[in-house]
């Protein structure tokens, strides 16, 4: 790897006073995977978009196999062979799968009438590496890891020499996931440069030749994977040690309190049927299982998300009548989304009014004006609690980072004071400092009494987050696994059918 394809050379990039990068340097080697590492907020995302043509820096320069190049468009930026598979879904849901991978292509095109056969034949090859999708259908009909792999097959299509990947694996399930990791190893053997960049340690050091750090805009290091661990690349992260992952959970000897939150024989007819499960006091309920296996489904119908057919939800043993997500809050029961983009946030109105949102009541005066000073306060209070990175509680969410833009999300929940909050994918994207504060945060909330309910992709995190977990599979309860019982095999198991739960009413544990 001698031969740089790639190299950053003293860039900065200005956000008005906000400084995201500040005289960063990179290189990538061609025919090899480059992690780059850093908290949320460190200047990933922002140096990826400047490669890509998104951003331009404001100092610096970029070369391309030795030359200095100006990107100043993503079309610049194809036409030098560089691909960006964003964190954030950016396909047009109106459109099938095929328009969507070859859109870059379609608008070069000069031929007055598209062949639609021509183009889903070429997708449906492509698509047909990574998974069995039809690519005639609707991106809006599918689920959020589908659409991930949608935008991983559409960089596929550009002939990049150059691939860049922004948490590739953070909606994929396992098989998904070392799927695409042996796509990775193909393109690598044929000579193309993947900049990768991923919280996942596994992952890194499975897949990747060099990692570097950036840490508070700033490059702190390159490594060769084999001359690192992973707890020295999270130290140069953090800039400290993290010595606990996870929060301590209920001792042997600290019983949880009694049941303050139950659902009972829930069913939506379609995608889940006859959950039951029961919250108690002091303790984080986790819900894991294959993605697809209903636990988000289930998660909706409890917070009036997704209609139910059948079932009662009560908390602190009074029925509650819970017909949309209106209701939900007004019982003090809010749902965090996995779909940060979609409906986590919104991205154009500002911190301030994101963490305000949902309880407008709180910041308004007696004559129904919004009172600047209360929301300013309270966003204020949140964002520090929740170590949100930014320029002012002004600033829009958009110009957060992914990790960022989460804690905003899982403020808004916080604000309106809830008795229960139940969180789908809560540190999805989010960095190994991020993950702990947040980690700590839901135990601080589960002890004052507040009921907490986790669903999570991330077995280490479920396991090590959890006081019990209900595995889901098919859209029933496949089993429920106590301190005593857990463990990563277990669990799979469950969720694959592998093993049958003994017999329980969970709901009466």
């Amino acid at each position: 790897m001698a031969e740089a394809v790639l190299s950053i050379h003293g860039v900065t990039k200005h956000f008005g006073a906000v400084k995201a990068l500040t005289d960063v340097n990179f290189t990538l080697e061609r025919g090899e995977v480059h992690a780059l590492c850093g908290e949320n907020g460190a200047g990933k995302s922002t140096l990826m978009n400047i490669i890509a043509g998104v951003l331009q820096p404001t100092e610096g320069e970029i070369r391309v196999d030795g030359k200095v190049v100006k990107i100043s468009s993503p079309a610049v930026a194809q036409s030098l062979g560089i691909g960006l598979v964003h964190q954030e879904i950016a396909l047009c849901p109106d459109a099938t799968v095929a328009e969507n991978m070859f859109m870059a292509a379609t608008n070069r095109r000069r031929a007055p009438f598209m062949n639609y056969r021509a183009l889903e034949r070429d997708a449906q090859a492509v698509m047909n590496r990574l998974a069995a999708i039809d690519v005639r259908r609707k991106v809006a009909d599918l689920p959020i890891s589908s659409q991930q792999l949608v935008e991983i097959a559409k960089a596929l299509t550009l002939d990049c020499r150059v691939l860049i990947l922004d948490e590739p694996t953070a909606a994929l399930t396992e098989a998904e996931a070392q799927q695409l990791f042996s796509i990775i190893r193909d393109l690598k053997a044929n000579g193309i440069s993947i900049i990768y960049i991923s919280h996942r340690m596994a992952e890194i050091f499975s897949l990747c030749d060099r990692v570097t750090v950036f840490r508070d805009g700033r490059y702190v290091c390159t490594d060769r994977i084999v001359d690192v661990t992973p707890d020295d690349v999270v130290r140069r992260m953090v800039g400290r040690e993290i010595t606990q992952l996870y929060p301590e959970k209920l001792g042997r000897g600290e019983a949880p309190g009694e049941t303050i939150f139950e659902v009972d024989s829930i069913g939506d007819g379609e995608r889940f049927h006859e959950v039951s499960l029961a919250l108690r006091n002091g303790e984080i309920l986790g819900i894991g299982g294959l993605i697809g296996s209903g636990r988000t489904e289930i998660a909706e119908a409890i917070c009036g998300l997704r209609q139910r057919v059948a079932g009662t939800v009560r908390l602190h043993g009074k029925t509650q009548k819970i017909n949309s997500y209106s209701d939900a809050v007004k019982a003090g029961i809010v749902y965090l989304s996995e779909d940060r983009k979609g409906s986590g946030v919104f991205l154009e109105m500002s911190i301030a009014q994101n963490i305000s949102v949902l309880d407008l009541k709180s910041v308004t005066n007696s004559v129904g004006l919004m009172n600047g000073r209360a929301e300013a306060a309270l966003a204020e209070d949140f964002a520090r609690r929740l170590g949100v990175r930014m320029g002012g509680i002004e600033a829009p969410v958009k110009s957060l980072s992914g990790g960022n833009q989460q804690k905003v999300a899982i403020a808004k929940q916080l604000a309106v004071k809830p008795k229960v909050i139940v969180m789908d994918e809560p540190t999805r994207g989010i960095d190994v400092g991020a993950k702990t504060e947040i980690h700590r945060l839901l135990r601080e909330l589960a002890r004052s009494g507040m009921g907490i309910i986790v669903i999570s992709s991330e077995m280490p995190e479920l396991l090590g987050l959890s006081d019990r977990v209900l595995v889901v599979r098919e859209g029933r309860l496949a089993g429920e696994l106590g301190a005593d019982e857990m463990s990563e095999e277990t669990v799979i198991r469950l969720a694959s059918g592998v093993a049958t739960a003994k017999a329980a009413d969970y709901a009466a544990r």
